[in-house]
């Protein structure tokens, strides 16, 4: 339904906008989680150590490798996906790590978050696959340092006028 007197967004404006706000929504969720595995504060708060144990407690390998991976990855990786830079690279080491924790830990749990299911990783495993396919869009580091859209732009209508 279409309001009379709306203006609508251009497809292109909303397609180069979104991806900052999906950005914004994994990289604070993925800094908390961070900052809680790596430096034992924050709502999260466990350290390496516990972590390592968790992890030792589920089978895998080599847990305190393991925990320092996925605690500097979710510190590291929600900084680089606020400041919107390896967006790309960053949400599929994320969409990774959250697919192994659903099938490691919380698929047995079956799906609500509120007993330790899959809604949360799976959310976030989505979220992080949704950023590989967009990238990371306007009001990011490399929109500023690489502006492919303006680059393309400007090869077309170059290509254009040298004919």
């Amino acid at each position: 339904m279409k309001l009379q007197n709306s203006k609508e967004l251009p497809p292109e404006t909303a397609a180069r906008w979104s991806p900052a706000f999906i950005r914004l929504a994994l990289g604070i969720t993925m800094l908390v989680a961070g900052v809680g595995k790596v430096f034992a504060i924050g709502p999260k708060a466990m350290g390496i150590s516990s972590f390592a144990g968790f992890l030792a407690s589920l089978g895998v390998p080599l847990p305190t490798i393991m925990a320092w991976g996925v605690g500097l990855l979710e510190l590291v990786g929600g900084i680089l996906l606020l400041a919107g830079l390896a967006v790309r690279i960053t949400g599929a080491l994320i969409a990774i790590d959250m697919l192994i924790a659903t099938v490691l830990y919380h698929l047995p749990n079956g799906y609500p978050a509120t007993s330790g299911g899959i809604e949360l990783t799976l959310v976030l495993a989505l979220i992080a696959a949704a950023l590989v396919l967009s990238g990371p869009g306007a009001l990011s580091i490399e929109h500023t340092l690489f502006n492919q859209e303006d680059r393309t732009l400007d090869l077309s209508q170059s290509r254009g006028t040298d004919r």
